[in-house]
């Protein structure tokens, strides 16, 4: 298998660093600081070299330095499946009259998007944000759940985004008194396939993950997860075909437009699915264990997704661990360490404490991180 690995990242008017870079041939890249100074806006920066949104979400404009004209850059040598390749994102300075659009690059040539970079590395990531996932909502689940999919086949948010903006056209449509109903045919037949599309990979995942998780859960430190998709189309797709699946749902929402059109959205359909989690050691919700045992079960979670990534792809994913070692205990630390160790792939830390990363070995470099500079520890 072919690890993702980054030998030189440079970023330009991200966030707090208006011109910093750094280069390592490390295993383990551990980003040490002070709260506030640019640790978790690095590793965001490698994170919008990937699919989707960045690990934040934020929205273009938001990550650019405040000091410079609104353009940013984040460049990147990377070492992938296809070898070496410079991999570009960013945008230019907004103006007026124009919509603000992410311009992505591959050894300096155009590419149509962010999709094009998973034919060189794959990503996953853990953020201090994602504690709440299991008490929170079902939208936040879904969209982590979204993102771990997404690892594994690059194409994913692009239906997505087709799904969400076909719902929003029919909810428009339904908005007017008098609709026509052969546009309403039309927009549905487009939202049911889709609808089906987005489920079934959703499902396949599922399944597959379901498959890893059970592979380790006598092998890993980290308590096993058992997860379900709390959805009626991804849960029908297992055992019926995708035709009558699409079939079956274009009659609902043909049904429901009075509803709907009084609700102004669609109230049924995948973009309503909740991902189901138990802390397979109890048996019990994931929302009823502690907070250290949740802690622990996600990271089990990620681990195990990187290897599914790894499996199904052939791509070891490069991970970003965001905060993630201060809060586990001696023992447990050294564990993760000895884990993605085992994974073979090149794991970015971020950390307050030196002393959180004491035991990385030799295969890892600590970098100080202040004030938006980035430099080698001696």
């Amino acid at each position: 298998m072919t690890p993702s690995r980054i030998h030189r990242l440079t970023l330009t008017h991200f966030r707090n660093y208006r011109a910093a870079g750094l280069e390592t041939a490390a295993d383990l890249v551990a980003l040490v600081g002070p709260n506030g100074a640019g640790k978790t806006n690095c590793i965001e920066a490698i994170s919008f070299l990937s699919p989707g949104g960045g690990l934040r979400r934020a929205t273009l404009e938001d990550v650019a330095d405040n000091q410079g004209d609104g353009s940013w850059a984040v460049s990147a040598q990377v070492e992938g499946a296809l070898g070496l390749a410079t991999l570009g994102t960013g945008i230019d300075a907004p103006r007026p009259d124009a919509a603000v659009s992410r311009r992505c690059r591959i050894d300096r040539e155009p590419v149509g998007s962010a999709s094009a970079f998973g034919d060189h590395i794959r990503m996953v990531w853990l953020t201090p944000a994602m504690d709440g996932l299991f008490m929170g909502a079902a939208s936040e689940r879904r969209r982590f759940f979204d993102r771990l999919v997404l690892a594994i086949d690059s194409e994913h948010s692009s239906r997505i985004n087709a799904l969400e903006r076909s719902l929003r056209s029919r909810n428009r449509l339904l908005e007017t008194r008098n609709y026509d109903d052969h546009w309403c045919d039309a927009i549905e037949r487009e939202t049911a396939e889709l609808a089906v599309a987005v489920a079934a990979t959703r499902g396949q995942t599922a399944a597959r993950l379901t498959g890893m998780l059970n592979a380790r859960a006598q092998a890993s430190a980290f308590p096993s997860a058992q997860i379900a998709l709390d959805g009626w189309m991804e849960n029908a797709l297992l055992t019926e075909t995708a035709t009558s699946v699409e079939d079956r749902y274009r009659q609902i929402l043909r049904d429901n437009r009075p509803r709907d059109a009084i609700a102004g959205r669609t109230t049924d359909g995948p973009h309503l699915t909740d991902l189901a989690v138990l802390y397979a050691p109890k048996s019990m919700p994931a929302r009823d264990a502690s907070t250290g045992e949740q802690k622990a079960l996600l990271i089990g979670l990620v681990l195990a997704h990187a290897s599914l990534v790894a499996e199904m792809t052939g791509i070891v994913p490069l991970l970003l661990l965001d905060e993630v070692v201060a809060h586990l205990d001696p023992n447990r630390r050294a564990a993760l360490f000895d884990e993605l160790k085992k994974l073979g792939a090149q794991v970015w830390l971020t950390g307050a404490d030196p002393a959180a990363f004491a035991e990385i070995g030799a295969g890892g470099e600590v970098f100080d991180v202040e004030s938006g500079r980035v430099s080698a520890r001696s």
